[in-house]
């Protein structure tokens, strides 16, 4: 269950149990509504359930459509950020002006030696070729004067440390270590990298060796590294990610103010084991976190790209990867709509002032977003980093255990509706935060996990069940087109799939020497399962868990195992 409220004198409504049950059960009453709602329709008005799927069909392919505008956008954004150079635009932060001065000679020189207007130019091919550097130079030019605008306030980069805490349970040392080295291969100093390998006492003294061992072969490289054990059974906690991190947090929270480093310096970053960053991450990240006027309110998310084994793990676990991450990236392009997942990072100082991570919910990153915007008092957004951190799909020792693991992890994620009474209850409390912004935040939060359960058995389903339920309504000329209209609808949305198949293939990692071409060629094939695994593994997982969160069972944190193919 996600965390209690601070209890008052008396006892309010909003802490009593039948009120907290009663927003439990709403979501998921709702979701099985909407499942329901149609069979029992169809039986008695099917009309009213033709014009509705005719209708849901029709708002679903405008949003298919923008979404795969969205992906298009999302995925070239995140490959020109990943083309820049950002150590060199750290130094720009340290004393823009010789900067400008060298910029503002090049783009002198640029048109000396381009003759033509800029409007000409995008006229022809070459001309255009000639616009877009044009454009570059500018935009850069642009951004240098502001930088040096607005230099009084912005934090010197060298100042900046990142604390890097890496989560381990009982993942071998051929998982965690390739994610301390990338670490290490950063395009960023190591001296101002803290890491702490976070480990599990539960974990066993297999756990506590692999942590010690690379603690102490790695650790000279970095400003300050160490491996904390989380103990078991600590009163009030869920064994759990949030419980393991927020206890080293706060111990190397205690050692960072001993030492006398200023938290507000102290950019702290969540990975899991298998985690590893783009090169750039921190530079990156260095830069966003240094220019922003309110550094602190701020979560920071890069992209979780689930490509690290894309190659080894089976079919259905492959779209389901992919899938994940290209909705990560099509979230990317609407930052208001961004919570915390996976890993992210979050400013030491805003930690420490929301007590780091909740330690009773199996979903602590995205209830970390609920819990620092209404500690700020709505003062508090997540900005998208365009770059990625490489993660592994689910693959298991077993295609058993493979589809498992997959089923729990994607239910654990859906598990975040228990997330809505929180909201609720704290809408309710705090006065400080305007009206439209709890209404829009809360119908997000609810509407999301809604269409995540509904969505999918709607669009396959829906369509025929008033003609097979229903023999009367079968004699209406309705009755026979509302399956072909659902078809053509459906048809157009494939260009949307298209898209998606498209950027999948060149975006994948290296194929392994391991494999043939036809491996290729199955990456494509793949896809046919998407309705399958939509169905089985996204809207089944989503009911899975608002149907446990109705009846009181209540999800606790399951580890997904981690494997890899060599």
């Amino acid at each position: 269950m996600s965390e209690t409220l601070t209890k008052t004198r008396y006892q309010p409504v909003i802490d009593q149990h039948w009120f907290i049950r009663a927003l439990e059960i709403f979501p998921g009453l709702v979701s099985w509504t909407f499942i329901l709602g149609p069979i029992i329709l169809s039986l008695f008005v099917p009309l009213i359930v033709a014009y509705f799927i005719i209708a849901f069909d029709l708002y679903w392919l405008i949003k298919a459509m923008r979404m795969s505008v969205f992906l298009v956008r999302g995925y070239r954004r995140l490959r020109y950020t990943q083309s820049l150079d950002w150590p060199l635009r750290l130094e720009w932060l340290k004393d823009p002006a010789p900067f400008i001065t060298v910029t503002d000679r090049r783009l002198r020189d640029f048109t000396r030696s381009n003759p033509g207007s800029v409007r000409a130019w995008q006229f022809s091919r070459a001309g255009w070729k000639l616009h877009r550097r044009y454009r570059a130079i500018t935009a850069e030019l642009t951004l240098l004067t502001d930088i040096q605008r607005r230099h009084a306030a912005i934090l010197n980069p060298d100042e900046i440390i990142h604390l890097a805490i890496v989560s381990l349970y009982t993942e071998g040392r051929e998982i965690i270590e390739p994610t301390i080295v990338s670490l290490l291969d950063s395009k960023y100093p190591t001296k101002q990298i803290m890491l702490i390998i976070a480990y599990e006492e539960r974990g066993g003294e297999a756990a506590e060796t692999t942590a010690t061992a690379l603690v102490e072969e790695y650790g000279a490289k970095f400003a300050y590294a160490e491996a904390i054990k989380h103990p078991d059974k600590i009163p009030g906690e869920v064994l759990g990610k949030g419980g393991n991190i927020t206890y080293a947090g706060r111990r190397i929270a205690a050692h960072i103010e001993e030492e006398g480093i200023a938290a507000e310096r102290v950019v702290v970053t969540t990975f899991d084991a298998d985690n590893r960053p783009d090169p750039q991450y921190f530079a990156y990240l260095s830069y966003t976190y240094a220019i922003n006027p309110n550094r602190i309110r701020k979560s920071y998310q890069p992209v979780p790209m689930y490509f690290n084994n894309i190659w080894d793990v089976p079919a259905p676990m492959r779209v389901i990867a992919t899938g994940n991450s290209f909705w990560m990236v099509m979230e990317m392009m609407r930052p208001h709509r961004l919570r915390n997942f996976s890993s992210h990072a979050q400013p030491l100082r805003a930690l420490i002032e929301t007590d780091f991570w909740s330690v009773t919910t199996p979903v602590e990153d995205g209830h970390q977003f609920w819990r620092s915007y209404f500690a700020f008092d709505g003062d508090y957004e997540v900005l998208p980093l365009y770059m990625p951190i490489y993660q592994d799909a689910v693959l298991a020792s077993t295609y058993r255990r493979t589809f498992i693991n997959q089923y729990k992890q994607l239910r654990r994620w859906a598990y975040g509706v228990s997330d809505f009474q929180f909201v609720i209850r704290n809408d309710i409390r705090n006065k400080n935060i305007p009206i439209t912004s709890k209404i829009v935040h809360t119908w997000r939060l609810f509407e999301g996990h809604v269409s995540w359960a509904t969505t999918t058995l709607i669009i396959t389903f829906v369509a025929w069940l008033p003609l097979f339920l229903n023999e009367r309504f079968s004699h209406y000329e309705l009755a026979q087109q509302l399956p072909i209209i659902a078809s053509y609808i459906q048809r157009i949305a494939i260009v949307g799939l298209l898209i998606t198949v498209s950027i999948s293939i060149i975006s994948l990692p290296p194929r392994p020497e391991r494999y043939t071409r036809r491996r290729t060629l199955a990456m494509v094939a793949q896809w046919i399962m998407l309705p399958v695994t939509g169905i089985l593994f996204n809207a089944i997982t989503a009911i899975d868990a608002q149907t446990r969160l109705m009846l009181g069972r209540y999800l606790a944190f399951q580890v997904t195992e981690k494997s890899r193919k060599r």
